[in-house]
């Protein structure tokens, strides 16, 4: 049992400095989202590449459809921000961020926002690679929290519904996305 348990640790280490060490190239710099980040309260973002989604795919080994989108994904980048008041955040920041994926060539195919003006806003976002998808970008506002997840890889957006409810991205059941009630993973 000793002996698993280096073996596990040893594999964390290696798992971690390789994280450390690697650049993502399917991260998008965002000044917009750099702007965000200074006025949250509190942050959690995360970069996965593709060996990393493959290893944290093993622990659901019975979801064929993970494993078969995570074939094609190259990485994702979660970035969480919460902020400690109702809408304390500058919307202008926001536009920009939108902005600066319009200019990087990015296609909006998705902009729903609540009826007369309610809380929250979700948008989807591709770029296409000789007409495939290669990247998807989902930002969801919400009155106290903007999420940016970003998928790279060969992708469908049917696809990215089953990555919804792993890896920090948010399960969405026919368009909506369903509230976490277990607490945050």
């Amino acid at each position: 049992m000793k002996s698993y348990r280096i073996f596990f640790l040893f594999l964390l280490a290696a798992t971690a400095a390789r994280f450390t060490q690697a650049q993502p190239q399917h991260e998008t710099v965002l000044r917009g989202l750099d702007a965000l980040r200074q006025t949250a309260s509190s942050k959690t973002e995360f970069t996965l590449d593709h060996s990393m989604l493959v290893f944290a795919s093993k622990m659901d080994p019975d979801n064929e459809d993970l494993r078969r989108v995570i074939a094609g994904v190259s990485g994702i980048s979660v970035h969480n921000l919460r902020f400690a008041g109702r809408w304390n955040y500058d919307p202008k920041v926001l536009a920009t961020v939108k902005d600066e994926y319009r200019s990087g060539g990015w296609k909006q195919v998705m902009n729903k926002t609540d009826k007369d003006g309610g809380e929250g806003a979700t948008d989807l976002w591709i770029r296409l690679d000789n007409n495939a998808i290669s990247n998807i970008a989902v930002l969801l506002v919400k009155a106290s929290e903007v999420d940016l997840i970003e998928v790279s890889g060969s992708i469908s957006p049917m696809d990215l519904s089953h990555l919804g409810g792993h890896f920090g991205i948010p399960k969405i059941e026919g368009g909506v996305t369903v509230p976490n009630t277990q607490g945050r993973q």
